[in-house]
């Protein structure tokens, strides 16, 4: 089970991402801020093109939305945004906007930060892999997600895992590739952590990439990450999971060789932790973790960088 001092550690770390997050949108707010404090009636907003963005977020219109507006729509929904909001403050109409803008924006955090315990999880797991590596004495390379490149270990790998989709080594004298959230042709569905007896460069362009992840022989081990920490959703993780998995095992049921399964999640309950370990003695799961403690997620890591 995932005790509290873990449960409370990982909220808390949910807390200080999502005011990270949501920096950019306080500056952009002071800027936009800034910017129209200069005018002096909301109606001169008509006549700042360059300000359009901003409030048309204010207006309630999100970036997407914004995208099937044409001109003339883009003007009405800033004009009634003038008319039926700003004027009405009087000479407190740059604080409406502003407030406006950040309503709008809050609701965008709100999104990302659904997504944002997955981001969590896959940096952690990184993180352990690249340090079992470490332990190893392996060499690693790690796929960039900014330039797109396989790149090797820099000097100070500080925070690398904030830019990593993909890790290579070597093992038992062959390449290996983990790659993180990608799609298995013969699942037809996304896998979080996809390990492959390959090298970077098999995967290193989307028409050279496709064909490794067509060849179901390469695939070692396939896993899948939860980072949900609320106890709450613990049972709805693992269903998830758990379901997945069986999918993943069907898929490759007529190979041979299948590739072996693993779990990792961070919200682990008392009866979660009982089917998960009946998996473990029946072989149904080759490997699992609690994501909240180092020695259980170490151990998975070191198995992966050994397979």
């Amino acid at each position: 089970m995932t005790p509290y001092e873990a449960v409370r550690a990982g909220f808390v770390a949910m807390a200080l991402e999502k005011s990270r997050q949501a920096t950019p949108f306080i500056q952009q707010a002071r800027a936009l801020k800034a910017a129209v404090s200069s005018l002096s009636s909301p109606i001169e907003l008509l006549e700042a093109p360059h300000l359009a963005p901003s409030l048309l977020v204010a207006a309630g219109v999100s970036d997407k939305a914004t995208a099937y507006l044409q001109d003339n729509d883009r003007r009405e929904a800033i004009l009634t945004l003038i008319q039926n909001y700003l004027e009405p403050q009087g000479n407190n109409w740059v604080e409406e906007l502003v407030y406006r803008f950040l309503l709008t924006r809050g609701d965008s955090l709100g999104g990302m930060m659904r997504n944002i315990a997955g981001a969590l999880a896959q940096r952690r797991t990184t993180r352990a892999i690249l340090s079992a590596l470490g332990v190893l004495g392996k060499a690693y390379r790690y796929w960039d997600s900014e330039s797109n490149l396989w790149l090797p270990k820099p000097e100070n790998d500080a925070d690398v895992e904030l830019r990593v989709k993909g890790i290579s080594w070597q093992s038992r004298g062959a390449n290996r590739a983990l790659v993180f959230n990608t799609k298995v042709p013969a699942v037809n569905k996304n896998v979080d952590m996809c390990l492959l007896n390959c090298s970077p460069e098999d995967l290193s362009t989307e028409r050279v990439s496709r064909q490794a992840y067509r060849s179901n022989e390469l695939y070692l081990a396939l896993g899948e990450l939860k980072g949900g920490i609320d106890p709450a959703g613990a049972d709805e993780h693992w269903k998830t999971a758990s379901t997945a998995l069986k999918r993943i095992g069907q898929a490759f049921g007529d190979l041979p060789q299948q590739p072996l399964l693993f779990f990792v999640g961070a919200a682990i309950e008392k009866d979660m932790a009982a089917e998960i370990w009946n998996q473990l003695e029946s072989g149904a799961l080759a490997n699992a973790a609690n994501l909240t403690s180092d020695v259980q997620l170490t151990s998975l890591c070191l198995w992966l960088c050994e397979l």
